[in-house]
């Protein structure tokens, strides 16, 4: 399966508490993936083609399809599997992202959240925002999320503009999903910007009230990411989300173990991906040059 990942970079490791940001598909392709595990974050799936099997370690069992939003908070430990539905190919794509927990919460119980009917932000001219998570124009989620935070799919027909309000307090992001787009702002660096198409992070950075985005000649799709900047330097290893080597090194010795902090994903027998070898020097915090 093609996976793009967009966040984290070298030199951008979170956007608010976004820690992670992956595209898979759009392909034709079967989707498996065996129980795993998770420390110190939610998964905020965003499914845009085809349809993905969930199970977890608190008993979850559903179908991730276009529109529903699935949300599942680690704490201090969870495991799940992901498969496409059916025994044959069948088109997928979707956004699979990460939010790091605070620390009043990444040590607490997991638990999963489903949403299929999400707030939808008109802005004219057929141009629309559904607000995933967190709130945006006074649109608000009903997702639970533990920082101060927005996620939203803004959709665009052809040639349209959008004046998308933003927080200023906050850092913000665009990703190019469908068509291309262009970003203007008052910077006068900005000015005659080209277009931006999928495959691509824009870092708006923050201190900005609010920016007007351009479609081009397609109806165009943007996700919006963005949030109050997070608080700690985290570390992030395979797929736990951590503040220290040590930390990150019991995680991975608790799921090697099979120990009662991950639990058990029912419906997969002893199937589990193995965690890789941790390296040979100290995991360090990921920190930002931008």
């Amino acid at each position: 399966m093609s996976v793009h990942r967009f966040l984290p970079q070298r030199d951008l490791p979170l956007v608010g508490a976004w820690c992670f940001l992956d595209r898979f598909g759009p392909q034709r392709t079967r989707m498996r993936v065996e129980p795993h595990p998770h420390i110190g974050l939610q998964t905020v799936t965003w499914p845009l083609a085809g349809e993905v099997h969930h199970r977890d370690t608190l008993g979850s069992d559903v179908v991730i399809e276009r529109g529903a939003l699935n949300i599942m908070t680690s704490g201090a430990g969870i495991a799940h599997s992901e498969y496409s539905v059916g025994d044959e190919p069948i088109p997928l794509d979707a956004l699979q992202l990460w939010v790091a927990l605070p620390e009043g919460r990444r040590h607490g119980a997991a638990a999963f959240e489903r949403h299929d009917d999400l707030p939808v932000l008109a802005f004219g001219a057929g141009a629309e925002a559904t607000v995933v998570v967190g709130s945006l124009g006074g649109t608000r989620s009903p997702a639970t999320m533990h920082t101060p935070i927005v996620g939203a799919e803004i959709r665009m027909p052809a040639g349209s503009t959008v004046d998308l309000p933003l927080d200023p307090a906050w850092e913000h992001a665009l990703v190019p999903v469908f068509g291309s787009i262009r970003v203007e702002t008052d910077d006068a660096d900005d000015a005659g910007a080209d277009a931006v198409a999928p495959g691509a992070l824009v870092y708006l950075g923050d201190r900005r009230g609010g920016v007007r985005l351009a479609a081009g000649d397609e109806d165009t799709t943007v996700f919006l990411l963005g949030g109050e900047p997070f608080g700690d330097e985290i570390v992030m290893w395979w797929n736990f989300v951590g503040r220290s080597h040590d930390e990150i090194e019991v995680a991975r010795d608790a799921w090697e173990a099979a120990s009662d902090r991950f639990g058990h994903v029912v419906g997969h027998g002893d199937e589990r991906i193995p965690a890789p070898p941790l390296p040979h020097v100290r995991l360090t915090p990921r920190r930002r040059r931008v």
